[in-house]
């Protein structure tokens, strides 16, 4: 998706809807300006528009990060975040197979619960129609990471404020069951043992 960063004194509306890739220079009201590409999770994953234009085999950049901890030091300038970040760059294309398309979806709901797959209704035809699941090669990608204590400049060790790690964790809490659940149905292990994958630090 797009947004439109115009000049000082723009107005009016443009018809320019979307743009994919590098920042494009246009107009908007007779001012010229700069279409910046975001990504964002609702528009991007839900909107049929940008899943056929990803179709078409466009260049993609998929970003995941996780938050690990608030960094605090003894200067505002050096606040900053833990946190572990990828960047894949490539061309997304359909997978257009029914098998390949189930056994995706599936390795989704096991990745998130290993073992749901096994205890649900898979998608039918009609729900495999309405999904749409894209492959995109690593053939490019990137890993950023931060971890540790703050850095202040070396004067200002000596201040006399706290200065450290907040880290931050989603856990799971208790399962509740959904209202129209019968009775006799308890949780499996996979719900009542739920933990969040977690990868390993070197």
């Amino acid at each position: 998706m797009s947004t439109a960063r115009p000049r000082a004194g723009c107005c009016g509306r443009s018809r320019i809807t979307r743009v994919h890739g590098h920042p494009q220079e246009t107009t908007l009201g007779g001012r010229p300006v700069t279409l910046y590409p975001i990504y964002h999770p609702a528009a991007a994953l839900y909107t049929p528009a940008m899943l056929r234009t990803l179709e078409d085999g466009v260049p993609v950049c998929l970003t995941v990060t996780l938050l690990d901890g608030l960094v605090l030091a003894r200067s505002a300038f050096h606040h900053s975040v833990n946190y572990r970040s990828v960047v894949v760059l490539g061309t997304a294309a359909p997978v257009e197979d029914p098998t390949a398309k189930r056994e995706a979806l599936e390795a989704i709901v096991e990745h998130v619960v290993p073992g749901r797959s096994g205890s649900v209704r898979g998608p039918n035809a009609k729900e495999l129609r309405a999904t749409t699941v894209l492959r995109l090669p690593l053939i490019e990608a990137s890993a950023k990471i931060r971890s540790g204590p703050p850095l202040d400049d070396e004067e200002d060790y000596g201040l006399g404020c706290w200065a450290g790690e907040v880290p931050l964790r989603t856990i799971a809490l208790a399962p509740v069951a959904d209202p129209r659940l019968a009775s006799a149905i308890s949780p499996p292990p996979s719900v009542v043992g739920y933990r969040r994958p977690v990868a390993r630090r070197r």
